[in-house]
């Protein structure tokens, strides 16, 4: 495997030279899975598990290896192999962790572009689809919206739903395409370029493995059928896997989310809901909550029907989660200090008194 085709560029060389991890393979994470990971090399895949020491001093289980991870490895076994060292990253695409709140879940890292799928039947929904923006734009990386299965209704019902898209997306590009006739997956394709990862972000039964399918021309992914039941594909993806396609691109594929979290990190609803943060610029007080106050200009933007009543709420509710998420987050670090600080009293006064 050619690791220019799996994204490997001067930088993430220049960090090997530098931290004299020379003597070491070079490779990217395709699969992890409970702290064993498959990692494609020039020399062929290795089946590596993490060195003691790499995982003793990680602080976070965000400090271990993650699909799109590269990573300095050395063979001990034929086909296996231990990761030494985390290359840095350029870009990390995560949420909160489910069930687990204040803490942080990473989908995937070195993202160029998130593939946000979702289908024309039941599971569309663009106040998802507002948060899956929100991941995009914290991460840094570039949003592309597909729309799947359009092959299910008609021109006209399409053309009415890209609308509603686009009116609440402002310049994100946007894809209808059909897995089974092929419609609009030939557009879709001159976007997925050499050299860029693209890390594919949607519900359970969208249709994510068979595009997959779609953009490298081949089965690569196990795909499900319809349910009549319940009007979307079966869930068939189980876990984070990057593929390479012929053309040099690379996709990640990612299990079905069920819920899509914000966190704590900055700029991602500054950008998904720019015209509030506009609007907001001239609102008569600096610390306006744009919920009641006299001079706010998002409330006469309202009135005035510029900004739809939906957009506002769903602003509401992703900030009041960011804030929420952020102030857990403090209270877990000051909590920490303070433990911190009895057991350090605690080791001194053992010391001193010789326990």
């Amino acid at each position: 495997m050619n690791l220019e085709n799996l994204g490997y560029n001067e930088a993430l060389e220049a960090y090997r030279q530098e931290h004299n991890l020379e003597q070491h393979l070079v490779g990217r994470v395709t699969v992890e899975h409970r702290e064993r990971y498959m990692v494609s090399t020039e020399a062929g895949e290795y089946d590596a598990e993490l060195l003691g020491n790499l995982r003793f001093a990680a602080a976070s289980k965000s400090d271990l290896p993650a699909v799109g991870d590269w990573v300095a490895l050395s063979e001990y076994d034929e086909g296996k192999a231990l990761i030494h060292a985390v290359l840095p990253r350029h870009t990390i695409l995560e949420r909160q962790a489910v069930g687990k709140f204040g803490e942080k879940q990473i989908i995937a890292t070195n993202i160029d572009y998130g593939i946000i799928v979702q289908s024309v039947n039941r599971d569309f929904s663009i106040n998802r689809l507002e948060r899956y923006l929100t991941l995009c734009h914290a991460a840094k990386i570039e949003p592309i919206i597909v729309v799947t299965k359009v092959d299910l209704v008609s021109e006209t019902e399409q053309e009415d739903l890209l609308a509603k898209i686009k009116a609440r997306t402002a310049d994100v590009p946007v894809f209808a395409v059909s897995n089974e006739t092929q419609a609009g997956i030939e557009g879709l394709k001159d976007l997925v370029v050499k050299g860029k990862t693209y890390c594919l972000l949607g519900s359970s039964g969208v249709g994510k493995s068979s595009l997959i399918n779609s953009l490298s021309g081949m089965e690569r992914m196990k795909t499900g059928a319809i349910s009549e039941g319940i009007d979307r594909g079966k869930h068939v993806t189980t876990h984070r896997e990057l593929v390479p396609l012929v053309n040099g691109a690379v996709l990640i594929d990612n299990p079905g989310m069920r819920e899509v979290g914000i966190t704590d990190r900055a700029g991602g609803l500054e950008t998904t809901f720019e015209q509030i943060y506009a609007l907001a610029e001239a609102c008569k007080f600096s610390d306006c909550t744009h919920t009641s106050e006299i001079g706010c200009a998002v409330l006469a933007a309202l009135d005035a029907g510029e900004l739809q009543e939906e957009v506002l709420e769903h602003f509401y509710k992703m900030e009041n989660e960011q804030a929420h998420f952020t102030s857990t987050v403090l209270e877990r670090k000051t909590k920490d200090k303070q433990l911190g600080k009895i057991y350090r009293e605690v080791k001194q006064f053992r010391k001193k008194h010789k326990f």
